[in-house]
């Protein structure tokens, strides 16, 4: 497994060398979004209509961030389940969106979808939410304000790490580890 640094938006190059199982680093601006937003991104995109920010290139953060303490950008930051965000995914990463992080499986509709448009799927560490709360150095509201911690925010993060839980090659690291483990019994 490799290790890379990475600057969203990512290029189609720098998402088509990484690997499921590979750790990636990720600084600069992460767009977060979760179930309401992705509704309302999903239903601009049917409708032909503009969004509220241009995603092309752009890495989702499935988060719902907690208040910050007195001195604090934000509380704790870690990603909720991303099989919620399954039946929107493909429809952003056909826009242009590169990647999302979540934690857990995907559906196999967002397996394709990496692999038809050029995208990857990490998982973040849902327990190490404060820790990951940490990486985020600046927020920016972004659109959606009545959605409140769902609301669409610019997240300046330093070294997020996250794994590549599906790669643009249609593989699944939920589904190689296990065969790993299965032939060391």
């Amino acid at each position: 497994m490799a290790s890379y640094e990475m600057t969203p938006p990512l290029s189609n190059e720098e998402v088509a060398r990484l690997r499921a199982g590979d750790q990636v680093f990720l600084s600069g601006v992460l767009v977060t979004a979760r179930d309401a937003a992705h509704q309302r991104l999903d239903q601009l995109l049917r409708e032909g209509r503009e969004l509220p920010i241009d995603l092309k290139g752009h890495v989702l953060y499935y988060v719902g961030p907690c208040p910050p303490k007195p001195g604090d950008v934000i509380g704790s930051a870690g990603p909720t389940t991303a099989y919620r965000m399954d039946p929107y995914t493909p429809r952003l990463f056909e826009y242009g969106v590169k990647g999302a992080i979540g934690k857990g499986p995907r559906g196999p509709q967002v397996k394709e979808a990496c692999r038809a448009y050029g995208a990857v799927s990490f998982s973040a560490v849902g327990g190490a939410s404060a820790l990951l709360g940490q990486r985020v150095k600046k927020v920016e509201l972004v659109a959606y304000e009545d959605l409140g911690i769902e609301a669409i925010r610019a997240f300046t993060v330093d070294r997020l790490p996250v794994l590549v839980a599906y790669d643009s090659l249609g593989q699944d690291v939920y589904e190689t580890e296990k065969q790993k483990y299965r032939r060391l019994s």
